[in-house]
């Protein structure tokens, strides 16, 4: 097993950025993909971005391509969601997760385990 905890959210202008952090224990972290979804209320979790076990694939949602970069420092057991350009329109928790798969996965039921979230507010 893997525990995930996010760190970096808060409260910031339109235009900025953030850097969240997902930092895991108990397993490392190249073991899986690992993803960054979101969800606001009333809304279905989004899938936001997943990057691979080493690192040399990724893949972004249409709503952030161009503003969002994932990486991963598996020598730091940690992977980051680098945000730039943020709207009032990526207001919600963030989680970051992991999946045993050996493909690129984008829903959230094949990421087995979950961070508790860290909550990203963008005003206007």
């Amino acid at each position: 097993q893997v525990q995930l905890v996010e760190s970096g959210g808060g409260l910031v202008q339109a235009g900025g950025s953030l850097r969240l952090s997902c930092a895991a224990s108990g397993r490392t972290l190249s073991n899986y993909n690992i993803g960054w979804f979101r969800q606001a209320p009333g809304m279905e979790r989004e899938f936001l971005a997943t990057i691979t076990r080493s690192g040399g694939m990724t893949r972004y949602g249409d709503s952030v391509k161009g503003r969002f970069t994932i990486s991963r420092d598996n020598a730091k057991n940690t992977v980051y969601l680098q945000m730039n350009s943020l709207k009032p329109e990526d207001t919600a928790v963030y989680y970051c997760a992991a999946s045993p798969s050996y493909a690129i996965v984008v829903v959230p039921r094949m990421y087995n385990y979950w961070g508790q979230g860290t909550q990203v507010t963008v005003s206007s």
